[in-house]
């Protein structure tokens, strides 16, 4: 510490007054002859009281500095109260294409992967011994047809002569009977020739749906046994079917909304930027799964242009109800407290204020505000962790892809 010089004391001396003149004692009281020593005793006393309250005006001066934020304003603006899922695609139908009778495969008339459409040719099964069938069944109609047409003849004629009393009566009823035995022949000749034919329609295997073929899992030469071997699969995919699952708690809510109208279904595939594709709400199953508490829900999409496909995973929103003026901010703005959810709002001259919130559902990376933030009012989402209520912001430029406000 650097002392004045005019205080008597020297420079590098410890710090002490120097030697007391003998004091003059004129009367009854005694006074010392050097009177400035009480001055200096009082200058020293109050030197650590400067350097304190130096040390307080910079620590004030600390204090008031401008802490960085990031912020975003509240926003109003009608949104869709939904239920996230993750959902299965899965075909709207499914084929295992088998043939209906044993036999060679003649010809494969389609490509793997190829789309079909209902009635196409898919396969040929060597015809030639079915029709073989079919033509010795045609030949049993005709002779049996014949035999019938005389047969039939003879009952007419023993019918003549039984009314005029010519020929007994038993030798009628034999003829009718055996007339009424060919008729019956021939009726099961038809029946034989029919099979045939159909069989023989069954060596030309066609697609019962609209859809698209999987991996050729027979080839021209293979034998096929009946209604045992599956030549190809076909998934319809066009339209097309997600199935997904919810808690069983959201139940009520579901059929209220169900009953009131048709549900919408946003169906993401991942890692597509692109707009999700728009269905309905099909299906709700009879029962709740007891091992996991929850309902399982199938919507219907068109799928017009093949951006989902069957086995794929993709996020799910039920669409139950849209909610009007309903007020946002980013989630990341929402901090949890001992007296629950708050945020930081910037206020007047960027002074940080803190309000308690009652959060809502959230949507899309935003969380509604039930109570405690107004639309247009500014708050911070990132910085918090230095701010406290009245301390000055400083209000900086969001980086590129982050800080961004509701959306």
């Amino acid at each position: 510490m650097h002392v004045p010089s005019f205080l008597g004391i020297r420079r590098g001396s410890p710090l002490r007054p120097a030697a007391a003149a003998p004091c003059v004692t004129p009367g009854p009281a005694r006074r010392c002859a050097r009177p400035g020593l009480l001055p200096l005793i009082g200058f020293l006393l109050l030197l650590p009281s400067c350097s304190d309250r130096n040390a307080g005006g910079r620590s004030e001066s600390a204090g008031k500095e401008a802490v960085p934020v990031h912020v975003a304003v509240a926003i109003r603006r009608t949104i869709p109260i939904e239920i996230e899922a993750i959902g299965t695609v899965e075909a709207f139908s499914t084929v295992s294409v088998k043939s209906q009778l044993a036999g060679e495969v003649a010809e494969v008339h389609f490509k793997e992967g190829q789309d079909v459409r209902a009635g196409d040719l898919l396969f040929t099964i060597d015809p030639r011994p079915f029709r073989a069938q079919l033509a010795q069944a045609e030949a049993n109609l005709r002779k049996d047809e014949a035999q019938a047409r005389n047969a039939r003849v003879d009952a007419n004629r023993y019918e003549g002569l039984v009314k005029q009393g010519i020929v007994a009566r038993e030798r009628y009823d034999a003829l009718r009977t055996e007339a009424e035995a060919q008729e019956a022949t021939v009726a099961a000749d038809r029946a034989a020739m029919n099979e045939t034919k159909l069989r023989l329609d069954y060596c030309f295997i066609r697609s019962p749906i609209d859809g698209r073929t999987g991996s050729l899992l027979v080839h021209p030469g293979n034998v096929v046994k009946e209604n045992e071997t599956v030549m190809v699969v076909i998934n319809q995919v066009s339209p097309i079917r997600v199935s997904f699952a919810v808690p069983e708690q959201r139940m009520p809510e579901i059929r209220k909304y169900r009953d009131a109208g048709t549900l919408e279904i946003l169906a993401t595939p991942p890692g597509e930027g692109q707009d999700p594709e728009e269905g309905s709400l099909s299906f709700m199953d009879n029962a709740v799964d007891s091992a996991t508490g929850t309902i399982r829900l199938k919507g219907s999409f068109p799928n017009g242009d093949r951006r989902l496909w069957p086995g794929q995973f993709v996020k799910v929103a039920l669409t139950l109800t849209k909610r009007p003026d309903a007020v946002l901010v980013p989630s990341e703005a929402v901090q949890p407290g001992q007296q629950g959810s708050y945020v930081f709002v910037v206020g007047r001259g960027d002074v940080a204020e803190v309000r308690q919130v009652t959060p809502g559902p959230t949507l899309d990376g935003n969380t509604v505000m039930e109570a405690g933030v107004r639309e247009g009012d500014r708050v911070v989402t990132d910085g918090q962790l230095r701010l406290a209520a009245g301390v000055h912001v400083r209000v900086e430029a969001a980086p590129p892809g982050g800080g961004k406000g509701p959306r």
